[in-house]
């Protein structure tokens, strides 16, 4: 079997594909690869170090693409055991992450985990690419192709950590009084009986969301693990995430968008980045949502937390639930056994001796 299997989905406008060609062909350099390009060429992928490269033209729709998420969506186990990562090269500045945050949520539902930022995307003018080019010293196309080598290494040396008793951090802003997503985390709760938890609620109290301070100002409160805000993230939060080796966020959806609380914390997280890394630390979601849109909740955290700040997303990472009035989560049939199934999931990637 080769080293990597590369999911490329064919570009009829090669000149589109130029720019991609030239990335892969630095960051694939001394392993061996096979191919997919066509959704007919799509088959089961199990226990592969995978990487889906997409050329993007201005429409932001690469057609092959889309036949191969839909062979990934009706075959929910096709990456079971598989460690991915993800190259979009766009021809605007637009679509390259709601095309990489919608793929890996799909991959992840069929069996893929995706080490800390997984994703390398290229905009038409790779502008994205200034802070980076200026941190190494490279010019633009020198650090997306940086960045690509970086993700292929990553992918080939990725060892999820293991515990003897994992310390899961449980985050939620809720009411339990009438939130269905807490109903839904205590019964998931009860099954981690070999898990240390900590839960911490940031409904109540004041949670300032983060207004981009100068980088040196974010640096110097960051590097001994502070913000200038202060507040419960800094006091209760920060501490937690250090101390953990999995965070469980608690989403119920409002909007189709998580809280406003929860979306600072993610935000308030940049500070600690200016000191470390998350990439040893797992990320899961419980998600309900009153009428529809789980997934774009999911792929939200995913953008937010795995994409950019750097956690582990486990195969299967989410759990998503639909109920509307307070208390009917808990009347959904199998919802017991379920959250059950998603429990022993956890454990399964978190403990050492599951």
């Amino acid at each position: 079997m080769a080293d990597i299997t590369l999911i490329r989905p064919r570009c009829s406008d090669h000149s589109k594909t130029e720019r991609l060609r030239s990335i892969l062909e630095y960051s694939l350099k001394g392993y061996t690869y096979d191919t997919v390009s066509t959704a007919k060429e799509f088959q089961n992928m199990k226990d592969r170090k995978i990487l889906f490269a997409i050329s993007l033209g201005e429409s932001g729709i690469n057609l092959e693409h889309y036949g191969i998420l839909k062979r990934i969506r009706q075959e929910p186990h096709c990456f079971e055991g598989c460690i991915g990562g993800i190259v979009i090269d766009g021809s605007t500045e637009l679509f390259t992450k709601s095309v990489g945050r919608e793929l890996a949520f799909s991959a992840n539902r069929s069996g893929c985990a995706f080490p800390g930022k997984p994703l390398v995307e290229g905009t038409g003018s790779l502008r994205n690419y200034n802070v980076v080019a200026r941190n190494l010293e490279l010019d633009q196309l020198q650090a997306y192709m940086h960045s690509g080598r970086e993700l292929v290494e990553k992918i080939m040396g990725f060892d999820p950590p293991k515990r003897e008793k994992p310390k899961i951090l449980a985050l939620h802003a809720g009411d339990y009084s009438r939130s269905n997503t807490l109903n839904l985390w205590k019964l998931v709760e009860q099954h981690l009986g070999d898990c240390s938890v900590t839960e911490i609620s940031l409904k109540n109290g004041t949670v300032m969301d983060c207004i981009g301070c100068p980088y040196t100002t974010c640096k110097y409160f960051g590097e001994s693990g502070n913000c200038i805000y202060g507040g419960v993230i800094v006091d209760q939060v920060y501490p937690a995430i250090m101390d953990c080796d999995a965070l469980i966020m608690i989403c119920p959806n409002y909007n189709d968008a998580i809280s406003a609380n929860l979306a600072a914390f993610i935000n308030r997280l940049t500070a600690l980045l200016k000191m470390t890394t998350f990439y040893d630390k797992y990320l899961f979601g419980l998600i309900v949502s009153g009428y529809s849109g789980g997934d774009i909740v999911a792929q939200q955290l995913i953008s937010g937390l795995n994409m950019n700040k750097t956690f582990i997303l486990p195969s299967g990472f989410s759990m998503l639930e639909t109920a509307n009035d307070p208390g009917s989560l808990l009347k959904l049939e199998g919802i017991e056994g379920r959250a059950e199934a998603f429990a022993n999931h956890i454990k399964q990637h978190l403990c050492s001796k599951s």
